[in-house]
């Protein structure tokens, strides 16, 4: 038997926090259309311009979790990076004096992977992440006023934009390349992007703090800053696709016998005709492989695993959770890491934690506690089904882990 952890709840808090709507009508949306919601909240709890100084004038920031931008071009690292002095002599470290001069100069400040670096945006991630299954980053666009910082371009991933602080012009087009994938940008289509950019747009808005962007990969997109200085964050999401199960499919297909022989001998391969039956039996050999793939759950469980691969659970704090065992009391209160997805699995001697990393193995008894605690917090020494002292053995023992968290 398996139990899937690490999905959000039912009501997925953070998608309709960003949407504005339910999850059902948000479907309607869903790699398809944009969707602008005005002012659905604010976020000021994510993010702030005073978190943006902090970022680049106190956190000795590096490259490439900063970059800048002008009039359409990316900037020389070396134009706003530089040492840290003594100490910290490494030449790619932030010099928020060289950001100051090129942002004043009109240059856009990008910060990315807020989701590594900024604790409030890691945590909604997290959570966004849970209520997606897919996998998503964050990047936040610093831009002077009336500046621009990158042409009409498309992006590869699915979007969420939230502005933050002032305000910014977006420019929203029809895809002329629908449903790119990650090796499909859209330089391949520059000539026909900038085409269609002169056309009249799906949205032409103004943002103002507080309101959001839905937009699906493909979509045609550039902005700029109205008034003062604009920022908006960029929640990317890696969806996965049906071109992701064929490629899972294809990836089992040396295990097929029929679909490893060789084609005819002296086949003509400019006459369909002469190996024709060959192609019909291939049809026929991946048929059986995809229905074979629907029913074991072979797709689901290797997707599943790039998901794991792909996305962060909430952080552990090494120091505090080795002095916890140390002195582990048995009313201390612990519960499943957030947003650690693992799969569980049963048999008749043991239990395991199935994570992208490693596998945790537990005795049997264990199971009961084990599945209990991916949906409730218990105290370490009355785990359900074990006896005190083997449930702080357990305890002990997931947390060394990274399984459990003190709350």
């Amino acid at each position: 038997m398996s139990h899937d952890t690490g999905r959000g709840s039912s009501d997925r808090p953070a998608l309709a926090r960003l949407a504005g709507i339910s999850t059902t009508d948000f479907r309607a949306y869903w790699g398809e259309r944009p969707l602008l919601t005005r002012n659905a909240g604010g976020f000021d709890d994510l993010f702030s311009p005073a978190a943006a100084d902090e970022l680049i004038a106190d956190r000795g920031l590096r490259t490439p979790f900063v970059r800048m931008a002008a009039e359409g071009s990316v900037l020389s690292p070396s134009l706003f990076t530089g040492s840290g002095g003594f100490g910290a002599e490494i030449g790619d470290q932030v010099d928020s004096a060289k950001v100051l001069e090129q942002f004043a100069g009109g240059a856009t400040i990008v910060l990315q992977g807020l989701h590594r670096t900024w604790e409030p945006i890691a945590a909604f991630t997290r959570q966004l992440v849970g209520d997606l299954g897919h996998p998503a980053q964050v990047n936040a666009y610093i831009t002077p006023a009336s500046s621009r910082g990158f042409d009409p371009h498309y992006d590869t991933h699915d979007v969420f934009v939230i502005q933050i602080a002032g305000a910014k012009r977006w420019t929203i087009h029809e895809p002329v390349h629908t449903h790119p994938l990650a090796d499909q940008p859209w330089t391949d289509h520059r000539d026909a992007v900038a085409e269609r950019a002169t056309t009249a747009p799906v949205i032409d808005a103004v943002f103002e703090p507080g309101d959001v962007l839905y937009l699906p990969r493909g979509w045609i997109h550039s902005a700029v800053a109205q008034g003062g200085t604009s920022i908006h964050l960029t929640i990317g999401v890696r969806a996965a696709t049906r071109h992701d199960l064929l490629m899972q499919l294809l990836a089992d297909a040396g295990a097929d016998a029929r679909l490893r022989a060789p084609l005819p001998l002296g086949v003509d391969y400019t006459d369909g005709a002469s190996f024709a039956d060959d192609l019909a039996a291939t049809v026929v050999a991946a048929g059986a492989l995809l229905n074979g793939a629907a029913r074991d759950g072979r797709v689901g469980v290797s997707l599943e695993r790039d998901l794991r691969r792909a996305t962060r659970p909430a952080p552990v704090r090494p120091l505090a959770t080795v002095d916890l065992m140390a002195r582990l009391d048995p009313e201390t209160v612990v519960g499943w890491r957030g947003e650690l997805s693992a799969r569980i699995e049963d048999d008749e001697r043991t239990v395991r934690i199935v994570m992208a990393r490693k596998t945790v193995a537990l005795p049997a008894e264990a199971s009961t506690a084990v599945h209990t605690l991916t949906t409730s917090d218990h105290p370490a020494g009355r785990l359900p089904g074990l006896d005190p002292e083997s449930s702080l053995v357990i305890s002990r023992r997931l947390l060394r882990e990274g399984v459990l968290v003190p709350r």
